[in-house]
């Protein structure tokens, strides 16, 4: 059974003011996420957050700048994702 992902408001805003190389590297993310639950271990930098149950986080670009994109999940139940964060690294919610 796949997982459901899906973007909160805010991270679909932020998602949408990326350059076009980065969304296509987000794409590429969430449908690995959808496929392979939330557990990423090949993308860079993938780490679960600290002071959090099920929240994780990935490098989506290294370099100057870094992007980044931060997830959690809301119900294994029924297998559900919320990406609730895709930017910059030095506005990431960690």
């Amino acid at each position: 059974m796949a997982w459901a992902v899906e973007f909160t408001v805010k991270a679909q805003r932020q998602y949408e003011r990326l350059p076009e190389k980065i969304r296509l590297i987000v794409a590429a993310l969430m449908a690995e996420l959808e496929t392979e639950g939330p557990s990423q271990p090949e993308w860079r930098h993938f780490g679960k957050l600290k002071g959090s149950a099920d929240c994780y986080h990935c490098h989506l670009k290294t370099g100057r700048p870094t992007y980044v994109a931060c997830w959690q999940v809301l119900d294994r139940k029924i297998e559900l994702m919320e990406v609730y964060y895709v930017g910059a690294h030095e506005n990431a919610p960690y």
